[in-house]
């Protein structure tokens, strides 16, 4: 019988930051979340794109506890699912597929879009994405590098 030959995972903390360059994002600060299936992006005006009928546009606060800067995606929307938040409120959410990058790691991930404004972090990562790729160990942030966004977004982006 043929041995199968595990990739070493990497460990993460319960936050780190991560970029979505198909989306033009180049930081967001996520919370690492073992207890959510999907990963969530903070998204508000979602509406068809001009892209095709597949397609959706939508807006991204990527800096915590801001307005600014407003950055303008579009993606293919892959489907729309039903999710249930941690306050047991169903939601029916868009489902895009992006690359999703957390310091070395480059892979494609599920990103359902929902507004997260009232939330700590405007990006949830859960455990689909993390899955054979990391291990998260709760005492750590920043395992992957720390970023400062007044250079990822200054003023005036």
């Amino acid at each position: 019988m043929a041995k199968t030959i595990k990739q070493p995972k990497s460990i993460i903390g319960w936050r780190e930051w991560c970029a979505f360059p198909d989306l033009q994002l180049p930081g967001i600060l996520a919370k690492i979340d073992t207890g959510a299936k999907t990963s969530a992006l903070h998204a508000f005006n979602i509406c068809a794109s001009d892209k095709g009928d597949d397609w959706i546009k939508f807006s991204v606060h990527p800096v915590q506890r801001r307005k600014q800067p407003v950055i303008v995606c579009e993606a293919r929307c892959l489907d729309m699912r039903a999710v249930t938040s941690s306050n047991g409120k169903t939601e029916n959410r868009p489902v895009v597929l992006t690359t999703l990058r957390i310091g070395p790691h480059h892979f494609e991930a599920e990103v359902t879009l929902t507004n997260r404004d009232q939330m700590g972090f405007r990006m949830l990562i859960g455990r689909q994405s993390l899955n054979r790729r990391f291990i998260v160990d709760p005492s750590l942030s920043y395992c992957c590098g720390d970023q400062d966004e007044r250079l990822l977004y200054p003023k005036g982006a």
